[in-house]
């Protein structure tokens, strides 16, 4: 095939949407920049666990004397909430590739309802601890909160990029906006693989 007879992507709408998808011949630009993105902050991530790890085997007792450890059960909780978000997210970009724009933001809104509320429970009890340990200054509560809020920075990103594509799906479908859902699904997909490592590195001070 010539490039000349590559379709466009970008450029069809309407009912030419999953036509256009199903003829395109690669993956868009936009997964690309997605992978590109997902690569560089899971090494950021990789950076902060390993320093969490590296902190703990050299820092004894873990945690220090006079701070108790995490808690256990609230955290699996949303993190089972937040991780449960991908299924809607994949649902709203099958929707959309196939032209089915009602059913794609319905299901990305619900995926973002649950998203916000999920950051913004998070928030108030990030406070909330912070606040009871405000005096400390030890390696573990900087790890701890370094970590937890580099996570939550990525969930806030997460809903940004939501609103963003809603806002984009209320003027109409365009395969443009399908390859943007395709993007934002697989930050989703990282985003809650992240959390399920973040939270399960945190709780490893039960241990």
């Amino acid at each position: 095939m010539t490039e000349a007879a590559l379709p466009r992507t970008t450029k069809a709408s309407g009912p030419a949407v999953p036509v256009i998808v199903e003829q395109r011949v690669g993956p868009p630009a936009a997964l690309w920049g997605m992978g590109i993105l997902i690569a560089s902050e899971g090494t950021l991530f990789i950076c902060l666990v390993a320093s969490y790890f590296y902190l703990r085997f050299e820092t004894h007792p873990w945690p220090p004397d006079g701070i108790a450890p995490p808690r256990v059960a609230i955290p699996l909780i949303m993190t089972a909430i937040l991780v449960a978000t991908s299924v809607p997210m994949q649902l709203a970009w099958r929707a959309a590739q196939a032209g089915r724009l009602a059913a794609a933001r319905l299901a990305l809104v619900c995926a973002l309802v649950v998203q916000a509320g999920y950051l913004a429970y998070e928030i108030h009890d990030f406070q909330d601890q912070l606040n009871r340990v405000a005096v400390t200054r030890d390696a573990y509560t900087s790890a701890y909160y370094v970590l937890l809020g580099a996570d939550h920075a990525h969930v806030a990103l997460g809903i940004l990029f939501d609103v963003w594509l809603l806002g984009k799906l209320a003027r109409g479908l365009t395969t443009y906006r399908v390859n943007a859902a395709q993007a934002i699904m697989w930050y989703w997909h990282f985003v809650n693989v992240v959390t399920i490592i973040v939270i399960g590195t945190l709780l490893s001070a039960n241990v």
